[in-house]
């Protein structure tokens, strides 16, 4: 989010030619604090998906068993 933009500690999952992230990676180590290379171009945004992904079945869950919780 915002505040980890302003703390420059966004991580950055890229895709692309290795040749080129090896070169934008020192620009990205500005703005983030991890930058992982992923593969070849699209495996970035793949890798992002699933991570939200995965961070939503997590809230997903929470807020499941809150409910319930507060059901029971």
């Amino acid at each position: 989010g915002v505040g980890a933009a302003l703390a420059g500690n966004l991580t950055f999952m890229v895709g692309g030619v290795e040749q080129e992230f090896n070169a934008a990676k020192e620009l990205l180590t500005c703005m983030g604090s991890n930058v992982i290379y992923c593969g070849e171009v699209g495996t970035g945004q793949a890798a992002k998906i699933c991570n939200n992904m995965l961070l939503a079945i997590s809230m997903i869950g929470t807020a499941e068993a809150m409910n319930l919780g507060i059901r029971l």
